[in-house]
């Protein structure tokens, strides 16, 4: 019974990979709002219905891409070795996934992984429910630091600028390969980025202000 449970469960992930690879080739080749959700299901051979189990909305189609990374952050803090601080670990964290051209710092060469952040941040509704994905990575961080010992202001505030600082560096990163440079001509500068946004986090942004 055990085995047979396991096959179904495999043949579901199988056909949820399938309706999203087919949907997200389509996207990218005729933009999100130019493909109905009828086409995806027509082009993965299922019904809507079908579809509409794997993925609630046309959105879901796109967007659970980032659903293993909505609690990155909060994760990295509850697993950094003992003695190192929040801060230091999603620091060391986010350069280790510039390294490795994880997809979700937006430094990549991959064609496909680039266009794909382009059709999020460039098409209205996604990037919509990407806030609301953002503000509920703001709340898991948030909570992993209250667990860490700052208090609730703190954590919140603190969680909200780390959050908003990814986001940015992504931004940053994405815009450079925008213009036609390649992954590995813009590490260093995400490096350096990335280590003076974290700079200006443990420091305050007021001495960088300052006349």
């Amino acid at each position: 019974m055990a085995e047979h449970l396991g096959l179904r469960e495999r043949k579901k992930q199988r056909t949820r990979q399938l309706i999203a690879d087919v949907a997200i080739g389509l996207f990218l080749r005729r933009g999100f709002d130019e493909v109905s959700v009828v086409e995806i299901a027509e082009a993965a051979e299922v019904s809507k219905r079908t579809l509409f189990t794997y993925f609630p909305s046309k959105e879901d189609l796109v967007l659970h891409r980032f659903a293993d990374h909505e609690d990155e952050a909060a994760r990295v803090v509850r697993a950094r070795p003992a003695g190192t601080a929040p801060l230091a670990a999603l620091h060391a964290h986010q350069l280790d996934a510039l390294a490795r051209r994880d997809p979700n710092t937006a430094l990549t060469s991959d064609p496909e992984a680039v266009a794909f952040y382009r059709l999020v941040t460039g098409t209205g509704g996604l990037t919509e429910r990407l806030i609301r994905y953002r503000e509920r990575s703001v709340t898991a961080l948030a909570e992993a630091l209250r667990e860490a010992g700052a208090d609730d202001l703190t954590a919140r505030l603190a969680a909200v600028q780390v959050i908003t600082v990814l986001h940015t560096l992504a931004g940053l990163v994405s815009d450079r390969l925008a213009a036609g440079r390649s992954a590995d001509e813009v590490y260093p500068e995400a490096v350096a980025a990335t280590d003076r946004a974290f700079r200006l986090l443990a420091e305050g942004l007021a001495p960088a202000l300052a006349p």
